[in-house]
């Protein structure tokens, strides 16, 4: 392996055992850094959305935010960028948590559900390679949102500046209405009340974000890229975060191999398939899986933000309207926004191609 391999390869290997020692440290069973279910919590703790079970600001988002943006500072790369397809965008991010919030985590959650003995994640894993499959083949006809137009210094700070308010309201968490609560909103139970400390949550998110910045990690564009010119240069960041993790989990004595008893997770393989199948699509049409978007928009690419604000309003929008899953499994509602989810993106792939 070359140097640039190496370098994603490390980065995977540090992504795994940091999020098998989050767990450790408090986070989630299986869940040390799932940036589609991190970003739900943060909705619910912002009182986008009422799930008492899942409101927790997770300082990995602000981090891994921060992160990139030092890292694309270093390397010369921090500046605005975006105007390509916004609305577009935005509702692209929509269906991808959607469509994570079904299965129950985002690509990398998936990786590390799998790291744990999760075996549910096989079929999401499955899903998600179908989903990007149709992807290229849109790709391949020429889907395209348009070109990013070069911005100004305030766009290209807005994400770094929100997630450093993030990093301040969970530090300080005030309460600006005592008899109602929130926000900040905190979880007395479920996942939202389990979390790793402050600053250790901060720090691994500021670690991840910098390095997966430098190595351009992107978990659809690893299937992206082998399908279309077989480069498997992300697919070795795909194999070393699953083996970082499982490795991490069988010392600490996190893994637990099979279907039935996983950490929130649901036993429907159906909709595990068909959940991540519609995060597949819509993050080759977006340009990159839930991890990429946000670290695209730490390094001042306004695209990345509109997405990354999509999948809030989606985290908002799924527990408000009963269509993320549970332990218990879908709902109906979930089913249903998801095959339309996957209709409207293949309308999207259709249409948006150049003559």
């Amino acid at each position: 392996m070359d140097r640039k391999d190496w370098l994603v390869v490390c980065t995977g290997l540090v992504i795994g055992v940091l999020a098998a020692l989050l767990v450790k440290w408090g986070n989630p069973g299986n869940m040390g850094l799932c940036i589609a279910c991190f970003l739900r919590d943060t909705a619910g703790a912002l009182g986008l959305h009422r799930a008492a079970i899942v409101q927790y600001l997770r300082p990995e988002i602000p981090g891994l935010i921060l992160g990139a943006a030092f890292a694309a500072l270093i390397g010369r790369e921090f500046r605005s960028k975006g105007g390509s397809g916004t609305i577009v965008r935005f509702l692209l991010g929509i269906f991808m948590m959607i469509g994570a919030l079904v299965f129950l985590g985002c690509p990398l959650r998936m990786l590390l559900r799998l790291g744990g003995g999760d075996l549910n994640a096989i079929l999401g894993l499955v899903g998600f390679v179908v989903g990007i499959m149709a992807g290229v083949e849109f790709l391949k006809r020429g889907f395209n949102l348009g070109r990013a137009q070069n911005g100004s210094l305030a766009g290209a700070l807005i994400m770094p500046f929100i997630a450093v308010v993030i990093v301040f309201l969970a530090i300080y968490q005030p309460v600006f209405n005592a008899e109602a609560g929130g926000p900040i909103f905190v979880s007395a139970k479920g996942p939202g009340s389990l979390f790793a400390p402050l600053a250790i949550s901060l720090a691994a998110g500021l670690v991840v974000g910098f390095l997966a910045q430098r190595a351009r990690l992107c978990l659809s564009g690893g299937v992206r890229d082998y399908a279309l010119t077989r480069d498997t240069y992300l697919l070795k960041g795909y194999g070393a975060i699953f083996v970082g993790v499982l490795v991490a989990n069988l010392i600490l004595g996190s893994f637990n191999l099979g279907f039935a008893n996983q950490p929130i997770a649901h036993t429907d393989g159906v909709w595990n398939f068909m959940g991540m199948a519609l995060v597949g699509l819509a993050g080759i049409l977006a340009g990159g899986c839930p991890l990429r978007q946000l670290i695209l928009s730490g390094q001042g690419d306004t695209d990345g933000g509109i997405t990354v604000l999509g999948m809030v309003a989606g985290a908002a929008i799924a527990h408000n309207f009963m269509l993320a899953s549970s332990p218990d499994g879908p709902t109906f509602y979930g089913k249903i926004i998801v095959i339309i989810g996957i209709l409207i993106c293949a309308g999207i792939g259709w249409v948006c191609r150049e003559a």
